[in-house]
């Protein structure tokens, strides 16, 4: 990280700046390029192992290059406020970002997608005991992102 004072190091603070994030995008490789989708997440900690939770249709782009590559980079931001100053170089913006990598994994059995689905409705209803019919359950892939490396920053 180029600037090392806006580095947040402090383990509990990234998860609070994570905790407050409402959008993960997801980074995956195409021929052509980087293809970034925004993703609604949940997430959780088990002993400073953090894995990341997505949803979504079982078919189209996103998963072919899933299927494909088995890994993808992240990035999460919030906490945005344009700073105004007298002279355009005095002008800035204030954030707080996390960036990452991992692994993805497909996650197909009912249980482990009951789980990772709970996690995401945690992150936004703050009530993680949700119920799944297995008809909703059959149909929806659930995505799990074991985080090999993040970072975290904010000015």
């Amino acid at each position: 990280m180029r600037r090392k004072d806006r580095e947040v190091t402090d383990y509990k603070k990234m998860l609070e700046i994570l905790e407050q994030c409402d959008c993960c995008r997801l980074g995956l490789n195409e021929e052509a390029g980087a293809y970034v989708v925004p993703l609604n997440f949940g997430y959780e900690d088990q002993d400073g192992q953090l894995t990341l939770y997505f949803h979504g249709a079982m078919e189209g782009k996103k998963m072919e290059l899933i299927r494909q590559q088995g890994r993808a980079g992240f990035e999460l931001d919030r906490n945005h406020a344009l700073v105004m100053g007298e002279t355009a170089c005095a002008w800035s913006w204030k954030y707080q970002s996390i960036m990452g990598k991992g692994s993805l994994r497909i996650l197909e059995d009912s249980e482990e997608k009951r789980h990772g689905l709970n996690r995401i409705m945690e992150h936004y209803s703050r009530k993680g005991a949700w119920a799944f019919p297995e008809q909703m359950v059959n149909c929806v892939c659930v995505l799990s992102l074991t985080v090999a490396e993040w970072s975290c920053k904010e000015h």
